[in-house]
């Protein structure tokens, strides 16, 4: 790299120099609530599914205990995610949300395979279900998941974690409401197979919504573009500033489940100010939610040995 180049780093106007997330920290909250009702929901779940017979019941109850663990991931995560910074790990610990997230995938997959594993065991050899009890308690999980839910709705789209977590409870009120109707129709029709076929349906509601945070989850890993950002579009952006004649070396990545970083080279002979660097990066922010971006300004015409496409 020429010599002459100017390095610039701008942060937006409402970047945290303190390192904090910018996840709210009343989703603390949430996470405690959410944890503390579902924990008391799974015993129930477990001691009454075991009760009544019901595999669509415990297959939930091992559903929702994932739940708790994701849960419990996700908090861990934003509280990690507000760590400052050390010498050592200079971006904090925001990516531990981004382990969280595959952490969670990978629970949700491990009980998709547990819950189908028994159901078609339980297809091969039915069992009765007592459906009183399986109605009341499965019905109990449509109020304290939907309520769960409602705790996280405002975030969801914000967050990889909070979205995962939204996903999940608005998921599990759901599949309890596919146990009630489970049983409502075996009490009707002594169809015992009904119980099992939940407990399939069950899993694959699980792997549906695993699929998607897995497949999130892996791209912010891999440092891929933010689904909710279209790196032409922010090329096209900076190549239209003043002065500017053209963009390379640009990446974009995921500092976190809600925070994105961005680093690029502007061609641009007239020099730079501070007053252009925190014009764009509060654009960066406005437009794309960019809300850590680093922009070198190259101005005296030489090469950047970065700037042809296929050079990373």
């Amino acid at each position: 790299m020429s010599q002459s180049h100017h390095h610039a780093h701008a942060h937006t106007f409402g970047h945290d120099h303190a390192g904090h997330s910018h996840a709210p920290q009343s989703f603390g909250v949430a996470f405690a609530v959410g944890v503390a009702l579902n924990a008391v929901f799974v015993v129930a779940e477990l001691v009454f599914g075991y009760l009544a017979q019901s595999l669509a019941l415990i297959s939930d109850a091992v559903h929702n205990f994932s739940d708790v663990i994701a849960l419990l991931l996700a908090w861990g995560a934003v509280w990690l995610a507000r760590r400052l910074p050390t010498d050592r790990h200079t971006y904090g610990y925001r990516r531990a949300s981004i382990l969280a997230a595959l952490a969670n995938a990978g629970l949700l997959f491990i009980a998709v395979g547990g819950i189908a594993v028994e159901a078609i065991d339980r297809l091969r050899q039915p069992a009765e279900v007592a459906g009183p009890t399986v109605v009341l308690v499965a019905g109990l999980g449509i109020v304290i998941n939907g309520a769960t839910a409602l705790l996280f709705m405002r975030g969801r789209h914000d967050d990889l974690n909070i979205r995962g977590a939204y996903l999940h409870m608005a998921a599990d009120a759901g599949v309890s409401l596919g146990v009630v109707i489970a049983a409502l129709v075996i009490m009707a029709t002594g169809w015992s197979w009904v119980d099992p076929a939940v407990g399939l349906g069950v899993a694959a509601v699980v792997l549906v919504s695993g699929w998607g945070l897995a497949h999130d989850s892996v791209n912010l890993a891999l440092d891929a573009v933010p689904g909710h950002i279209e790196l032409t579009e922010v090329r096209d952006y900076l190549g239209t500033l003043d002065g500017v004649l053209a963009v390379h070396d640009l990446h974009i990545w995921a500092m976190s489940t809600n925070e994105t970083a961005m680093t690029a080279h502007l061609v641009r002979p007239g020099g730079s100010d501070d007053l252009f660097l925190h014009q764009v990066c509060g654009e960066l922010a406005h437009r794309f939610k960019i809300h850590h971006a680093t922009l070198q300004i190259e101005a005296d015409g030489s090469v950047c040995k970065l700037a042809p496409a296929d050079v990373v």
